[in-house]
């Protein structure tokens, strides 16, 4: 009678890693915990350096943690932001005065800040969507729980928003799109792309990125009724901080 093959064994530092992974999922390990260094590792479990190495770096390319020059490695352990693609952006949200943010977050505290509103000219891509190169844009880095997880820049067409709450720092309750709304010109239907990639030099300092994290770059476009663009919103979220959720009819 043939026997069945025997299985491999998993290689040591991915033992490690599992037991270290459980502990941090458990609770036992919390956010911001230092984990075992290497040479913690190697004592513990007569290991050679680069397996203690290994064994963090799963860890480290996971998501679950991130390495801090000079001080070790640490758990980086956050409840995901739940980002529902239709409902977040509904008329009667904004239409209310409520923030498109407050249904991410869920009653989780969040900011925005690094706030830039300038009038510029848009690039190429930006101008063809809009009709035009002249644009006021809005630039900002929202946190929750402490944690940066998005970077968005929103262009609207100058002609439209030149002079207008739209362009203040503050644009009060239900945000731009109720700006829009009170200069007739509220969005009515959406447009978004999603891709993932690997961010840019500038947005791996804003969004504090462990290395090796990727983002998602998502670009919307706002149109009215009518079907004219009045903004392009450029976002690039943390992959690690968010699960985006949309829903379909069969």
């Amino acid at each position: 009678m043939q026997q069945s093959p025997v299985p491999p064994e998993t290689p040591i530092y991915r033992r490690i890693a599992d037991g270290l992974r459980e502990a941090i999922l458990s609770g036992e390990l919390r956010d911001g915990d230092r984990l075992p260094g290497e040479n913690a590792l190697m004592a513990q479990y007569g290991i050679a350096r680069a397996t203690a190495r290994q064994a963090l770096s799963v860890l480290i390319n996971e998501g679950l943690a991130v390495p801090r020059r000079g001080s070790g490695v640490y758990v980086r352990q956050f409840r995901p932001i739940r980002r529902h693609g239709s409902r977040r952006l509904s008329h009667g949200r904004w239409g209310r005065g409520q923030a498109i943010w407050d249904a991410d977050t869920e009653g989780r505290p969040y900011t925005v800040d690094e706030v830039h509103v300038d009038r510029e000219t848009a690039e190429e891509d930006v101008a063809r969507v809009l009709g035009g190169s002249d644009v006021w844009v809005r630039r900002r880095r929202y946190s929750v729980d402490g944690r940066p997880v998005q970077l968005s820049v929103s262009y609207f067409p100058a002609a439209l928003v030149e002079g207008t709450p739209v362009v203040a720092e503050d644009t009060g309750p239900g945000g731009v799109y109720a700006r829009l709304g009170e200069l007739g010109s509220a969005p009515a239907h959406f447009t978004e792309e999603v891709r993932a990639r690997m961010p840019h030099p500038h947005e791996t300092v804003q969004l504090d990125l462990p290395a090796g994290t990727p983002v998602i770059a998502i670009m919307r476009t706002a149109f009215t009724e009518e079907g004219v663009p009045v903004e392009v919103n450029e976002m690039v979220l943390d992959a690690a901080s968010y699960v985006l959720q949309y829903d379909f009819d069969a």
